[in-house]
């Protein structure tokens, strides 16, 4: 179920997207939040970075610095993550996902479930949206970023 909170985080991970598309990169966004307070915020950066693993949620882990736990956390990505960023989430032992949408990318959501990670696939319009008019209008970025010929 879909809180107040998620509903914002959620939101602040879409608009961390779209700047990452209006900046020339791959629209992918993420938050991560603890007790329905702001953590840390990012984006892909792969292309603005000339950073191969900078995904929207290794960049705002990154952000966060370093915590004590993750335990009491719950990460906000606007597109499913890949394996890459599902195996950071179960590393570190983050109990719950909010994917903004799986339509244009079915990640991992089974394989974070089968670890014990609660996930909850929303599938927004404006997160579909964006990601679509960006394998649309970039393909060969779109498959560079999840390493498809």
């Amino acid at each position: 179920m879909l809180t107040e909170d998620d509903k914002k985080f959620l939101r602040i991970a879409y608009e961390e997207a779209k700047a990452g598309y209006d900046e020339g990169g791959c629209p992918i966004g993420s938050v991560l939040a603890r007790d329905g307070k702001l953590v840390s915020q990012g984006r892909n950066q792969r292309v603005q970075g000339g950073d191969p693993i900078a995904h929207g949620e290794m960049d705002a882990l990154r952000k966060a610095g370093r915590q004590k736990t993750y335990k009491d956390t719950t990460l906000y990505t606007s597109l499913s993550p890949c394996m890459m960023c599902t195996g950071t989430i179960i590393q570190f032992g983050i109990p719950r996902v909010v994917v903004g949408e799986n339509k244009n990318f079915g990640g991992n959501e089974d394989f974070l479930r089968s670890k014990g990670v609660e996930v909850i696939v929303v599938n927004d319009k404006d997160c579909i949206d964006l990601m679509g008019r960006f394998i649309n209008d970039k393909p060969q970025l779109w498959n560079e970023d999840i390493a498809e010929d």
